[in-house]
C-alpha cells in the first residue's frame, strides 16, 4: 500500500513558510519519494497569514492539495486560527510556544509546542531562520524525511554565506523536540 502524508505549514508573511513547503519538498525527493508543493498567502506581501502545503508519497500522487493534514505547523496564532481546520483528528500539531489552542477541541491531535521563534531570535539572534528551525522540529518529531535529505534541501536553497547558520538552526530545531 501506498504510504502518503499531507503537510500544512502556515504563519505570517515574511516567515519564509513558502520556502520551508518547498525545502520540505525538495528533501522528500532526496529521499526518493514523490512530492508536490502548493502555496497561499493573503495580498499583503508581508504580515498576512500564509500557508504552504506538502504531498510526500512512495506512490503516484493523483491530487495535488491537500484535503486534509496528517502533519500541520504554525508559527503564528492568526495562521494557526486560520489554517487548522481540516486537519486529520489524529494530526500532528507542531506549533510555536507563544501560540494558544483550545486542547480540548483538539483533544485526538498531538500537540507539540516549541519555542521557534524565540529559539531564532533569541538563541540565534537571527529571526529569518525560523521556518529553517521548524523544519527540524518537523523532522525530529514526525520523521516525515530524513535528516540528510533536508539538511541537502536546506543547503541548496538558502543564500550562499548562510550555510552554517542555517546548519545551526536545523539543529536546534531537532533539540527542541528531543527536550
Amino acid at each position: 500500500m501506498t504510504k502518503k502524508l499531507e503537510i500544512r505549514l502556515s504563519g505570517t508573511g515574511g516567515q519564509g513558510i513558502i520556502l520551508a513547503g518547498i525545502i520540505l519538498a525538495e528533501a522528500a525527493i532526496h529521499d526518493g519519494k514523490n512530492a508536490i508543493q502548493s502555496q497561499s498567502y493573503g495580498p499583503e506581501a508581508r504580515g498576512g497569514a500564509s500557508k504552504a502545503e506538502v504531498i510526500i508519497s512512495d506512490g503516484e500522487i493523483l491530487y495535488p492539495k491537500v484535503k486534509q493534514p496528517d502533519i500541520f505547523l504554525a508559527l503564528s496564532q492568526e495562521a494557526c486560527d486560520k489554517y487548522i481546520g481540516g486537519v486529520k483528528d489524529d494530526c500532528i500539531v507542531i506549533i510555536d510556544s507563544t501560540i494558544t489552542l483550545d486542547e480540548k477541541k483538539h483533544k485526538n491531535m498531538k500537540i507539540i509546542r516549541v519555542p521557534v521563534i524565540s529559539t531564532a531570535e533569541d538563541k540565534l539572534k537571527k529571526s529569518m531562520v525560523a521556518n529553517i528551525v521548524a523544519l527540524g522540529a518537523i523532522v525530529a518529531s514526525t520523521g516525515v524525511v530524513s535528516r540528510d535529505a533536508l539538511e541537502k534541501a536546506v543547503l541548496s536553497r538558502v543564500p550562499k554565506g548562510t550555510e552554517e547558520l542555517n546548519k545551526t538552526a536545523l539543529s536546534e530545531g531537532y533539540a527542541l523536540v528531543r527536550k
